[in-house]
């Protein structure tokens, strides 16, 4: 076995893993797994490429639960590759803002660079800086990269990447930035490998999960995208409210909310946790009977059809909607009532391609392609690692 990358993709409480080999031209996973910390008993367990179970260890509760979890995958992979080696490491980080349009090196300059976005993606940026510095500790001497979800957008122009507020502001860099671009850009590649013409078509992918946009692009580029400044903008999610009436801030502030508590509600009690008040989880509320939960669902696919429309508009058209992410991959109702919405732009679903989960699930007379491709943000994270490392040796 050769050189290998290990991809680190943090969420707000447990972090995806990867295994990759990136000896030949194309990442190979060779293990993937999750670190979750907020367990009963907080531990990591990791899985082969077709699910069979590799690795998995389990501890108390502690404070430094994931330091000692991620020191664990990191002596386990190294055991793993026997006579392979480690070469780096590959961080997710959700805001690379102005700074940061491709992949870079995690160093004390760029560590400092990405604490100082904190505040404009409060639920992830921590998590993944604390992995960073925490390898950093156990292994002073790996190398370790960043890849940043607003990389793929960073093509974004006036007026698509502008906030109609005073100009002042534009210049200290507050504008629409977008994210979801580690899968996106998945998304774009895999197109390509479909049909370098049909990528060139004027396509809306929908990345839906409890963090959820949409993204237009053509010719694999990013040309709109529904979140902005932060991943709080754009569709409800499953705790995240998605664009809202900067209004109701106002009002909520003069009510005498704090700013934190505001925070709070907006990230993690509202979407589809705060109109159904039942559960954040897409499953639960198709699920259940109670009216409430129908309601959120009836919200959201009413926000995804809406912002469909407009990436439409952007584009001058729609030949093609693809649905990945956790819900868009795996929930035939969302995708049919999403679709059934934008009937009048010529999208017509096959139920039977739509229930089996088939790539194609448009039929023969849709004058929209309506495709579910599975993304994988470890593998977009595993090219940029290879293809940094190749340019240094």
């Amino acid at each position: 076995m050769s050189d290998a990358v290990l991809v680190l993709n943090a969420g707000s409480s447990s972090i995806k893993i990867g295994l990759f080999d990136i000896s030949g031209t194309e990442p190979r996973l060779l293990g993937k797994g999750l670190l979750d910390e907020h367990e009963a008993k907080p531990g990591v367990t990791m899985t082969d490429a077709t699910g069979n179970h590799l690795f998995e260890k389990r501890r108390a509760p502690a404070d430094n639960n994931a330091d000692a979890l991620l020191a664990d995958i990191m002596d386990w992979s190294n055991d793993y590759l026997a006579g392979g080696t480690l070469v780096a490491i590959g961080h997710r980080v959700v805001h690379g803002g102005r700074d940061f349009n491709g992949p870079a090196e995690v160093t004390d300059n760029t560590i400092e660079k990405m604490a100082a976005l904190t505040p404009l993606a409060p639920l992830h940026q921590p998590r993944c800086l604390s992995s960073m510095r925490t390898i950093r500790s156990l292994r002073p001497g790996l190398m370790q990269i960043a890849c940043f979800d607003t990389a793929f957008h960073c093509g974004l122009t006036p007026p698509v990447s502008r906030i109609a507020i005073p100009r002042r502001f534009e210049d200290m860099g507050i504008r629409r930035y977008g994210f979801h671009g580690l899968s996106f850009e998945f998304i774009a590649n895999r197109l390509k490998e479909i049909s370098p013409i049909l990528a060139g078509k004027r396509s809306v992918v929908a990345h839906l999960g409890n963090g959820a946009s949409l993204c237009a692009m053509r010719h694999g580029k990013s040309v709109d995208t529904t979140m902005g400044l932060t991943p709080l903008d754009g569709l409800m999610m499953g705790t995240r409210s998605g664009a809202i009436d900067p209004g109701v801030l106002l009002y909520l502030q003069q009510y005498g909310m704090s700013l934190d508590d505001l925070q709070h509600t907006l990230y993690l009690e509202s979407g589809l946790l705060g109109v159904s008040g039942i559960s954040a989880d897409m499953r639960a509320l198709l699920a259940s009977e109670d009216s409430r939960a129908a309601e959120a669902i009836e919200l959201f696919t009413f926000r995804v059809a809406r912002e469909v429309a407009a990436m439409a508009n952007t584009l001058g058209g729609l030949e093609r909607l693809v649905f990945t992410g956790g819900i868009g991959e795996h929930s035939s109702e969302i995708r049919q009532q999403v679709c059934e919405r934008l009937q009048w732009l010529g999208a017509e679903v096959d139920h039977s391609a739509n229930d089996q989960g088939n790539e194609c699930i448009s039929t023969e007379t849709s004058r929209i392609d309506v495709r579910v491709i599975p993304t994988s943000e470890e593998t977009t994270i595993a090219r940029h690692c290879s293809e940094i490392l190749r340019a240094v040796h």
